[in-house]
């Protein structure tokens, strides 16, 4: 798939979903069960994003919601398993923001295309990222800056982990070190969890993960985030600066997840259906269980969606050909 391919269909699509009059037709058909086709493990953050939310969906929509967990290979086998659903809009794809923004640019033979084979419904929730350093870096490194000057003089111990090669996080560790001129090793995980592990077991210096991973070891004391990603002092981690304020004012990035719908269902059916998630997403309930995850609520119309994504298109393009990663 071309770069230049992906962002002009993606304006086209935009342009079709800002053209449709969704006024007056707003409803989504009753069905006893919603599938939700969820792109992470069971137990995983975005299994815990479906199920929360699936719990709250008002039963004008479905009388109750089914997570199927389709993970691995960058998206591709949930969205498979939603392209291969009814196309009677019964089935919903949650995943995360990836799938449409920046897997098409890491990956020369993604096998699918998210402008042709996903349209967006609602946003489901944000999070920013966070950088910590572990034990293997001494105490008195206490900022991001006195962390950069650190990994200079100690450039062999500068490895820095993620959970895998091509995640945001990685992105962003790529991002922030071609700013500093600092050289650094990266160390690719199986998700989080391993790399939390080395991370307290001292085998890397730093890592970079939703912040809702590391905030507990942060408040114990076990690590140290020095940073976080959002536009502005996270609330979860007050006390923590964030990159904008530590002179670093373009690397701002929220890891965000999302619902999709095939293109086979019909414009009616996604927008009823968006509203009846947006109900969800409002409440308390879900509101609780993301805190306790680090996470925020954010819900959106399939239209701001579009714009969501082909804005990031425009911006993820220009970045992933100049750091040069690819992931064939």
């Amino acid at each position: 798939m071309q770069r230049r391919t992906v962002i002009r269909a993606g304006a086209i699509l935009l342009s079709a979903w800002a053209a449709a009059p969704f006024i007056g037709r707003a409803h989504a058909a009753r069905r006893d069960l919603l599938h939700i086709v969820c792109s992470g493990p069971a137990g995983g953050i975005p299994d815990l994003i479906a199920r929360t939310i699936g719990a709250q969906l008002p039963a004008s929509l479905a009388e109750r919601a089914l997570v199927d967990n389709r993970p691995g290979a960058a998206g591709q086998i949930s969205v498979r398993a939603l392209k291969a659903a009814p196309a009677d809009g019964s089935t919903l794809l949650l995943a995360q923001g990836a799938v449409a923004t920046t897997y098409p640019f890491l990956y020369s033979a993604l096998g699918y295309d998210p402008v042709l084979d996903l349209q967006p419904v609602s946003l489901a929730s944000e999070m920013s990222l966070a950088m910590a350093v572990g034990p293997a870096v001494p105490a008195e490194v206490a900022t991001l800056n006195d962390f950069i000057a650190w990994m200079r003089t100690h450039p062999a111990e500068a490895n820095v982990g993620s959970p895998g090669t091509g995640t945001l996080p990685h992105l962003l560790e790529a991002m922030l070190f071609r700013e500093e001129a600092v050289a650094w090793q990266h160390i690719a995980y199986a998700g989080g969890p391993p790399a939390v592990t080395d991370l307290l077991g001292g085998r890397i210096c730093a890592l970079v993960l939703p912040e809702g991973l590391l905030r507990h070891h942060h408040v114990t004391g076990r690590l140290r985030v020095l940073a976080t990603s959002g536009p502005t002092r996270s609330d979860y981690l007050p006390g923590v600066p964030c990159l904008v304020e530590q002179g670093h004012a373009n690397l701002i990035l929220k890891e965000w997840f999302g619902f999709f719908a095939a293109q086979s269902a019909s414009k009616p059916d996604i927008a009823g259906t968006s509203s009846a998630l947006q109900s969800a997403i409002a409440s308390a309930e879900v509101a609780t269980v993301f805190a306790q995850s680090g996470m925020t609520p954010a819900s959106s119309t399939p239209v701001a969606l579009a714009e969501r994504i082909a804005s990031e298109q425009r911006y993820w393009s220009p970045v992933i050909r100049g750091l040069g990663i690819r992931l064939d």
